[in-house]
């Protein structure tokens, strides 16, 4: 049974490099803020509401943690096996579906607009986690998880290889935008959004690969290593920058390893939070842009840190 820390300052965050010193709050604890899920993920801040909405894709619902009043509640529900979500430039939510292999927006109204659901008349896999550029296009990557079986969508067979995609935030067109990463999973921009990171899941060991974003922001280039794996135990999964650039990714599997691993811009790795579940995504939230939501296996955590998230995040 998982229990707070008493002790200041919480011993469950490890500093690996002392660049992470600043980014602790000395008298902050990890805090355990729900435990009824069966896998949560996708984690975003809705700052006018002043609360996060999560996925918790086998109950086929999105869940809404209301800060204020520190009450957790049902958001949706059924939401297609929601997995990732994040918000355009309109404050309008933007969510990934396993069972729809789509993802979709709901407007202001509450009504529910299809954003993308196939390509080349193939219907897309399980659309998985997805970021919003400032020039409006949403980006998304749609690995095989969400078909592979009937826990966290509908068994199907693939029909599109494993890809990442662009939605242009005028036209709608969509455009695939990098075809060698096997099992694309978390993706996240740097905050100048010069740079994209992106896991690979479907490698052993898995990888954290970086690309250059072209000028128009329409293209990849240059994929270089950002990180491998130490062992085939260790896996990255959604990640977010916060605005020195550092890169905060879900992390797992096993004792030790789960949580939030910490990367500085040069790819060494600074610091770790230590939870008792594998860290599946994050993100950052609250008033003041200062507060890590994590969303790992059945719980949602949050802890207080000295720095902010990135403003495309």
């Amino acid at each position: 049974m998982w229990q707070p820390s008493e002790r200041y300052p919480d011993p469950s965050i490890e500093i690996l490099d002392d660049r992470f010193l600043k980014y602790r709050v000395f008298n902050a604890n990890v805090e355990r803020l729900d435990n009824s899920c069966r896998w949560s993920e996708g984690p975003v801040w809705i700052g006018d509401m002043r609360a996060l909405i999560w996925s918790d894709i086998p109950n086929n619902r999105m869940m809404k943690y209301e800060e204020s009043s520190n009450q957790v509640s049902v958001y949706r529900h059924p939401s297609n096996n929601a997995n990732g979500n994040t918000r355009d430039r309109l404050g309008r939510l933007i969510s990934c579906e396993h069972a729809g292999r789509r993802v979709v927006r709901t407007e202001h109204n509450g009504a529910i607009t299809v954003l993308a659901e196939s390509y080349s008349r193939k219907p897309l896999n399980s659309p998985n986690d997805v970021v919003v550029k400032s020039d409006g296009s949403i980006w998304f990557t749609d690995p095989t998880f969400g078909i592979l079986g009937y826990y966290e969508g509908n068994k199907a067979e693939p029909q599109l290889a494993s890809q990442v995609y662009r939605i242009d935030g005028q036209s709608g067109e969509i455009a695939v935008v990098c075809t060698d990463i096997v099992q694309p999973n978390g993706l996240c921009f740097t905050p100048d959004e010069k740079q994209i990171y992106i896991v690979e899941s479907g490698s052993l060991p898995k990888r954290i690969w970086k690309f250059e974003v072209s000028s128009d922001g329409r293209q990849l280039s240059n994929k270089q290593i950002f990180h491998t794996c130490e062992s085939v135990n260790h896996s990255p999964d959604g990640f977010r920058c916060d605005k020195d650039a550092n890169l905060w990714a879900g992390w797992g599997t096993g004792d030790g390893r789960d949580g939030v691993r910490i990367f500085a811009p040069d790819g060494k790795a600074i610091g770790h939070i230590h939870l008792p579940e594998r860290c599946a995504n994050l993100c950052f939230g609250g008033p003041q842009n200062n507060r890590l939501y994590m969303a790992a296996s059945r719980s949602l955590y949050a802890l207080y840190v000295n720095t902010q998230g990135a403003t495309n995040c």
